[in-house]
């Protein structure tokens, strides 16, 4: 996956910003928000750009048409990405591409290096426009601690963006007219196996569980390589390397990493913390990492208060991003005022509505048996709303954890069965529901079959566990069909 010498001569290897591009015949896998974005990067340093997509709708024809007014040759429709174009010399990869799609496998078996958008904006930085990368990846959280590390920096008075998985390309960023002094990166598994060259100022991994596992099904233990993926964050980190401590897995991907010499490794818990670690002392998030006295004291960041919305995991994503923003030396004030100051956006544990003593909790983003943990630690008595694409994880550890909070259950899409088995064997005792229908008004029927399930102090929690694309447009569309099907619900509805 790294750069080497090609066929066609030209090495890539030590290739950045001042390299000779005009040499370079530079394949783009797929025409999405990455794909745009090293296009124009690549165009603009003057190599010969071909841009693949086997989508031909009408976003994919504008930008492919101005693309080609750029300068760029744009194949798209069905059969566009079959084969690997003559004379490649690298190839750029939107991140769901797997290594063993024919023309990425092609690409690989010939020795032309394949990145993605992170590792091409890494080396284009490089040698005199470096921009400090606070970077985060993870099962879950990612979003939400590369938001609250933003916001942290921000207080702090710094100029820095929020770039990555998070939906803003780095490439985008480096374009604008800011001299940032960082940026808060967060980086999925995908991006991270297609980026062999980073060497970032910090990286935390918040935890690992299941997801994703499909990409990986190619290989002989396809968890192990999500989680080998996970750790190249940590690859010649050279301040910190942020832990969870409750996720011993993080903390092994530190100590077998091969850091830069002097990077420390900073451990995150919801309980007291030791020496070189961020913790929770007396409602208060404290540090005992990054200040001279850690042996003996510890120094106040933030209240157990400033962190909205307030639920264990999101402490711990808290956590991280003050330990990352701490690492490169933000003022210990600025954590709790950017935590006070981020406002997230909705899907993520939202209370939607309340109604005869029930509450209608959105947390759509929750889309792993993980996330879906997460929501059900900070409730006592749920109906639990499940299903979509399960990604080919399972519920066992989720349902055994819970049998004893859920009233009943609801479960759709298209793995449906997948739960309502993990439901039947572990928790006999739960009523279940599983709707068949494969359109957009399941939710609406799933919510009022929820409703008939529910009690006064009870809450209807939609924590699907799972992806929404088997019916949705996203998680997004599917907690917006959530809320307001709840919104129609006055109580408890009789049978």
């Amino acid at each position: 996956m790294g750069g080497g010498t090609m066929s066609s001569g030209v090495d890539l290897s030590r290739a950045d910003r001042t390299f000779e591009w005009g040499r370079v015949h530079a394949v783009i896998a797929g025409l999405g928000t990455s794909g745009y974005a090293s296009a124009d990067a690549l165009l603009e340093l003057g190599a010969t750009v071909t841009i693949l997509d086997d989508s031909a709708d009408d976003r994919h024809r504008d930008e492919g048409g101005l693309m080609e007014t750029l300068g760029a040759q744009v194949r798209l429709g069905p059969g566009s990405t079959a084969e690997l174009p003559a004379g490649t010399d690298l190839v750029i990869v939107s991140p769901g591409w797997r290594p063993t799609q024919p023309l990425v496998a092609r690409a690989l078996a010939t020795g032309v290096p394949v990145w993605g958008e992170p590792e091409l904006a890494w080396r284009l930085m490089h040698p005199d426009r470096v921009v400090p990368w606070l970077a985060v990846t993870g099962t879950n959280g990612k979003t939400t601690t590369t938001q609250m590390t933003e916001a942290i920096l921000k207080a702090d008075g710094l100029k820095a963006a929020a770039v990555g998985n998070i939906g803003r390309p780095i490439l985008e960023a480096m374009a604008d007219e800011v001299d940032y002094d960082v940026f808060a990166v967060e980086l999925s598994s995908f991006q991270l196996h297609w980026s062999p060259s980073l060497s970032l100022h910090s990286a935390a991994v918040l935890n690992l569980h299941q997801d994703h596992l499909e990409w990986y099904a190619d290989n002989p233990d396809p968890f192990a390589a999500y989680g080998a993926d996970k750790a190249r964050i940590y690859h010649r980190v050279q301040h910190s390397a942020v832990y969870n401590v409750a996720d011993p897995a993080t903390e092994r991907m530190v100590e077998q990493a091969d850091v830069v010499e002097g990077a420390r490794a900073i451990g995150f818990t919801l309980g007291i913390p030791g020496r070189s670690m961020l913790g929770v002392v007396d409602d208060m998030i404290v540090d005992r990492a990054f200040v001279e006295q850690r042996a003996t004291s510890a120094l106040e960041l933030a209240a157990l208060s400033d962190v909205h919305p307030f639920a264990p995991h999101n402490v711990e994503n808290a956590l991280a991003a003050a330990a990352l923003t701490r690492s490169f030396g933000v003022h210990p004030r600025a954590v709790g005022q950017g935590l006070r100051d981020l406002h997230l956006g909705g899907h993520r544990i939202q209370t939607v509505h309340q109604a005869g003593g029930i509450t209608w909790v959105d947390d759509s983003k929750a889309t792993n048996p993980h996330a879906a943990n997460s929501s059900m630690r900070a409730f006592e008595h749920i109906v639990w709303i499940a299903g979509g694409q399960a990604k080919g994880t399972n519920f066992d550890h989720l349902v055994s954890n819970h049998a004893g909070k859920l009233r009943g259950a609801v479960v759709i899409g298209v793995d449906r069965a997948t739960i309502a088995e993990t439901l039947s064997r572990l928790a006999p005792e739960v009523p279940v529901v599983v709707l068949d229908s494969p359109d957009r008004e399941v939710m609406a029927e799933a919510v009022r079959t929820a409703a008939t399930m529910a009690r006064p102090g009870d809450t209807v929690l939609m924590a699907p566990g799972c992806a929404s694309l088997d019916i949705w447009p996203g998680y997004a569309a599917r907690g917006d069909d959530f809320a307001a099907a709840a919104r129609e619900i006055d109580g408890p509805l009789q049978l």
